[in-house]
Parts: structure tokens; sequence; C-alpha cells
């Protein structure tokens, strides 16, 4: 049995192929443009390297072997899928495509943001999906990125990951809200709380999002050598605002998160004693696709929304 070559001919392919679908040498010689030599020196050379005839002569000119026959897909799909490496890539026309977008978002953002995000991608490219993925604990965010599972991420870090592509979406001041007819509430003003108050409040507090994650609260108050009293944990963040109406419990969070909430449900919102830096969001992408236009545009939507957010 001979051994493949090392570097596979794909001219010689094309006329294994054309042989095969044609059944004629002199055929395949015009349709290539070369000489008839030519063709039948290709045919005695994938003879020798199938070690099969490939074409014999039957009652009406010549037939393909069966082994030949066995051939004729597989060489199709090999020139097919050659064809298709070289392809130049079509434009992203957002008005035309039908793809699915998957975003991985906590549910802690401004109420408004990703309603804005979606809403966005809806009226531009109306045969597109979007799928909103949560970050829950566990959540390899950083591999589904790297698969292509996940096209971007946003949440706040303290320190986003080194090695993916950030963009910077908008910042939220830190706020402390509890139910506005607390004992508490009602004997301090706004901006009367002290450090020490705040400490030994009970807090409410969303469940870490990832495995020795503090969230930037924590992590932050244990810089500064603080400690705060934590009473309940809850990885359901858009039920807390409602926890906090029935409870002694207190919430440190965004004010852009708050704003919504203060609307309709019997909240007091005091200034921060400790001087917290801005909650700050951002979108995270993998090197994979920082080039790929439809990714790009996914992008620029989020951005938009971020903007837009910023301006109300």
């Amino acid at each position: 049995m001979s051994s493949l070559p090392q570097h596979l001919d794909l001219h010689l392919i094309r006329i294994l192929y054309l042989l095969l679908v044609e059944k004629n040498v002199s055929r395949v010689a015009l349709k290539l443009n070369q000489p008839q030599p030519s063709i039948s020196a290709s045919l005695r050379k994938l003879r020798e390297l199938t070690g099969d005839p490939l074409l014999v002569r039957g009652a009406r000119g010549m037939v393909p072997t069966q082994h030949g026959e066995s051939l004729l897909k597989p060489a199709k799909r090999i020139l097919d899928e050659t064809e298709s490496l070289f392809v130049k890539k079509s434009p992203f026309v957002p008005e035309e495509a039908a793809r699915t977008f998957h975003i991985a978002a906590p549910d802690y953002l401004d109420t408004q943001f990703l309603p804005n995000v979606v809403a966005s991608i809806r009226r531009v490219a109306p045969n597109s999906r979007v799928a909103i993925h949560s970050l829950a604990p566990g959540t390899d965010y950083l591999g589904m990125l790297s698969d292509g599972e996940m096209d971007l991420v946003i949440a706040n870090w303290d320190e986003p990951p080194a090695h993916l592509h950030i963009s910077k979406l908008f910042e939220d001041p830190i706020v402390c809200t509890m139910r506005a007819d607390s004992p508490y509430a009602r004997r301090t003003a706004v901006d009367a709380m002290t450090i020490e108050d705040y400490l030994n409040l009970p807090h409410v507090a969303p469940s870490q999002m990832l495995p020795g994650y503090h969230g930037v609260i924590d992590s932050f108050l244990a810089r500064q050598g603080h400690h705060r009293k934590i009473a309940v944990e809850s990885p359901y963040f858009g039920l807390i605002p409602y926890m906090l109406t029935q409870t002694d419990l207190v919430l440190t969070t965004g004010r852009q998160f708050m704003r919504f909430y203060e609307k309709t449900l019997p909240l007091k919102t005091f200034t921060m004693p400790i001087k917290f830096p801005p909650m700050r969001f951002y979108q995270l992408w993998h090197q994979r696709v920082h080039q790929s236009p439809e990714h790009k545009w996914l992008r620029d939507q989020v951005s938009q929304a971020a903007r837009t957010l910023a301006q109300n």
C-alpha cells in the first residue's frame, strides 16, 4: 500500500474529483485548460497513490470503480472546505443578521441599562437573538469567553482580568439604603451616619459571584481595616430592596441601582460615612473576537447604552 504524500496536492484532488464526475480524460483536460497527457499522467499518479484503477472501461465509456465512487464525496468536501478558507468575510449588516448575542451580567446593574441594550439590538438587528446570562457563583466566564460561548461579560471588578480586553462603561456612586420608618432611619439624618453606625448595622449583601470573590464593598472595607456585619446574603439582588421594606436590614449599593426602587418603595438613602470609590462597570471580551465586525457592533451598542445612562 502506498504511503500518503507529505504535502497533499489540492490540484491533484481537483483532478480526481473531475475525473470521477466527468468520467472522461479529454473533458477534464478542457475544463482545466490543460493538455490531455498531463491529465493522463495525473490519473496514473492517483492510481499509484490509491492502489486502485479509479476509472475503468465500461459499455459506454469510462466508469468509476467502487473505490473510486467512494472517493467522490470526500474529494468534494475537501475542495469545498478549502475554498471556504479563503472566501473574504462579508461585512456585518445588523439589519440582515440572524445570530445570537450572548451577554453575561449581574442583576445589580441599573434597572434601565440592560433593557436599553436589548432595545438597541432589537431596533437595529431585529432578526438576531439576545441571550442574557447570569453571573452566578461558579460561572466560568473566563472559559466561556475563551471558548466562544459568551460574547461579552458586564460587571464590576476591583482588578479585571489582565488578559482580556476591557472598556469602561459607567461609574455608580456608593450609597447606603434602609427602610424609611426603621428606628435608625427615623432618628438619623441622611448625612449623619457614623462609621461605627454603618459597620454595626445589619447588612444584606449579594452572594459571592465567584469563589474567593468578596465584592468591591467588602474588599475596600478590608483594605481600610474595617468589617461590616452581614446578616443576610442573597443571590437575588433584585429582591433585596423589597427585603429592606420588611426588616431592619441595610443595603450598600450603587446610587443608580437604587433610583428605580426609591420611586416606589418607602426607603431612605444615607450619605456614606466611608469614602468608597464608585462602582466601576466594564465590558470584557476575548482577543478571539476583538476584530470581529459583529462583536465590535455589539460593544458599540453596550457603550451607547452606558452613555445614555450617564446623561439621564
